[in-house]
Formats: C-alpha cells, sequence, structure tokens
C-alpha cells in the first residue's frame, strides 16, 4: 500500500500524523508513507527525525485580517497545486490523508480530483475551512468530538478520537528520572507550564509577572515550556532566575514532564487535550484566543462540563492563573477527582482506528 499523510504547520498537526503513519505500518508493514508538509514549517524537521520522507509545498495560510502576505496566497496556491499533481503522479498513492494545516488542502484537492481516496482527520470541536470545504470529496472524515455532523455530512464521521504520540502517557514510575533531566526536586510539588510548540505569550507572561508569588511559594517548583522564539527573551526575567523554575525552549521528553507535573498549565489546542486525557493529571486550560472560531475555548468546554479541567480566560490569566494552580495544588480532593474524570474521556486507541479506516479505504 502506499500512503500519502498531508498537513502540519504546528506540533498540534504534526505529532498527530506521525502517530497515525506508525499506526498503520504496525498494521501494514508493507506500507509505503510519503509525508507532504510546508517548507520551513516544523514538519520538514520532525518527520524525518521520525524515519519518514517528506515533501515542501510553498504554501502559508490566508490571513483573516487585512495583510500584504495574502496579495502572494493565489500564485502559492497555484504553485501548491501543480505542485501536488506531480507528486501525485510520481508516487502514485492508494490513499491520501489530511491531518489539517494548510498544507493540507492542495493535496487533498488534487487527489479527490484525481478520484484517490481521501480521508479527513479533523482534530477540533470547531471544524477548519480546509476540511469543511473538502468533507464532500472525502471517503470519511475521523473526528474527535460529538456533534460533527453540523459541519460534515454525517454519513462519513467516523468517531475516532484524536492520535497522539504513543511514548507520551508512559509515564508511571519515571519521576526520578523527570527530576534528573530537568533538575528539579523530588520532594517539592511541580506546576508545568506547556505552551504548545511555538510556545504561549500570554502563558510566558503569566509566569514572568508571577515572580513575587513563585518567590514566596518556594514549596512550589515550576517547569516551563515557553516556546523556540520566546527563550531568548524570557530567560533574562527575574521567575526564570528563581531556584524553582527550570525554563525550558522546548521538552522533547514530554512523557518526564507528564510525569514529573502535579498540576498542568496549557493552551486547549486538540492534541493537547487529547494527550492530557490519556495522562490523567489535573489541567488549567487557557485556550488561545487566536484561532478561527474560538475553537480552543470549544474544546477545554469539552472537558470543563465533565469536571474534567478548570478553565482560565487568556484575558484574565496574567493576575488569575497562578493563585488558581497553587490553590489547585493543595487540593487533594479535586486534584484526585479531575484526573479520574479526565481519564475517562481519553481514547487510548485513535491512531489505531485511524490506520483502520486509512486501510479499509484503500484502492487496493
Amino acid at each position: 500500500m502506499k500512503l500519502i499523510i498531508a498537513g502540519g504547520g504546528t506540533g498540534g498537526h504534526v505529532f498527530p500524523a506521525i502517530a497515525i503513519a506508525n499506526a498503520v505500518r504496525a498494521l501494514r508493514s508493507d506500507t509505503e508513507i510519503l509525508f507532504v508538509g510546508a517548507k520551513d514549517k516544523l514538519e520538514m524537521e520532525k518527520v524525518p527525525a521520525a524515519g519518514y520522507k517528506i515533501e515542501g509545498l510553498w504554501i502559508s495560510g490566508f490571513q483573516r485580517n487585512l495583510s500584504l502576505k495574502n496579495l502572494s496566497f493565489p500564485l502559492k496556491l497555484a504553485h501548491s497545486m501543480i505542485r501536488s499533481r506531480k507528486i501525485l503522479s510520481t508516487f502514485r498513492p492508494d490513499v491520501v490523508v489530511g491531518v489539517g494545516g494548510f498544507a493540507s488542502g492542495p493535496i487533498l484537492k488534487a487527489a479527490a480530483q484525481k478520484g484517490i481516496p481521501v480521508i479527513i482527520q479533523e482534530q477540533n470541536s470547531y471544524a477548519g475551512v480546509t476540511n469543511k470545504l473538502l468533507a464532500r470529496s472525502a471517503a470519511a472524515i475521523c473526528v474527535a468530538y460529538e456533534g460533527m455532523d453540523k459541519f460534515f455530512p454525517k454519513d462519513k464521521i467516523i468517531l475516532t478520537g484524536n492520535p497522539v504520540r504513543t511514548d507520551v502517557a508512559d509515564i508511571e514510575g519515571k519521576r526520578p528520572e523527570a527530576c534528573k533531566l530537568f533538575s528539579l526536586d523530588p520532594n517539592k510539588k511541580t506546576i508545568v507550564v506547556l505552551g504548545g510548540s511555538l510556545g504561549a505569550l500570554t502563558l510566558n507572561d503569566s509566569v514572568r509577572l508571577a515572580h513575587s508569588f513563585l518567590a514566596k511559594h518556594n514549596d512550589v517548583q515550576l517547569l516551563w515550556q515557553c516556546g523556540k522564539s520566546h527563550f531568548d527573551t524570557f530567560k533574562q526575567s527575574e521567575s526564570a532566575r528563581l531556584h524553582n523554575v527550570r525554563i525550558m525552549p522546548f521538552i522533547e521528553r514530554m512523557d518526564l514532564a507528564y510525569a514529573i507535573a502535579d498540576v498542568i498549565v496549557a493552551r486547549a489546542g486538540a492534541l493537547t487535550v487529547s494527550e492530557l486525557c490519556l495522562v490523567e493529571k489535573p489541567v488549567i486550560l487557557v485556550p488561545s484566543p487566536n484561532v478561527a472560531e474560538d475553537h480552543q475555548t470549544k474544546n477545554a468546554l469539552s472537558l470543563v462540563r465533565n469536571n474534567a479541567a478548570l478553565l482560565v480566560k487568556d484575558q484574565d490569566a496574567r493576575t488569575n492563573l497562578f493563585p488558581l494552580a497553587h490553590k489547585l495544588l493543595n487540593d487533594k480532593d479535586t486534584c484526585r477527582a479531575m484526573s479520574v474524570q479526565i481519564g475517562l474521556l481519553a481514547r487510548p486507541d485513535a491512531a489505531r482506528d485511524i490506520a483502520q479506516v486509512i486501510i479499509s479505504n484503500a484502492n487496493i
């Protein structure tokens, strides 16, 4: 079988794509897999590191606000469509899967035009524009949330959950190793702040402004992933220089970060939410307001409604986040209850289920 997996832009698209590829290979070891992503984006580094080939398209997203960047969008789209058709003609896939992100649009459109089966994997509770446009051409649409028939044809929807990296949930007994790697005290409670692969300015500002609070509560320690683009700025902050704070641009061993966490603070991207359900730790979500249709808030509310997480609005995070995190950290009963509830929402077999949908729809 020959498979193309298209999409990317952020870790929230790239890592699920790799999880799907691994799951397909586990079911059919003879599968030849090619990734298609956007040039100069995260996938061009992470996919080869995972052992897969990738082709890059000259494509970027359409800015919803007035921007000079939009002037080049039609040219990039036309170029990417031509390039996509060439990739399809050369590789001759039996099925094409789109995981979201602007790089998935051209290749899925071209595949549909050629009669190649197309599978869409929609991660969020609010469907992306590209996936909505391509839905009618899809053979199947794998989703992570109930009620997605308001975006997609009901007969094509399969509820699978979101695929996650298989290693991130394997955290049992890893706290000592985590303490060693991050140079943290095994006897202190730990708050882990995760801004995603690109970092999150609000979360970084919240840590920076919490300097006095963190200095006062030195019985608590903080592991802070700030994002590579923010690291040089925030490593100079007073908070970063505290003995109970560890700042990192990016955390490769997420399993160890989850293992050491007593409370996790994070954005509410689809991949993050799915991983946190498997990890079963108390969570405070701060949805990004800078996403289409405020879909991160909708992702977060799917947990909050089940008493599986707490939510702090982005505009309130700089003042309210750390007092709430400290309160939760010291409320054992609430922490225990939240851990149970979030675990009930986990779908650990999502990658395998999606792989089975791919194989069953391939032209083989």
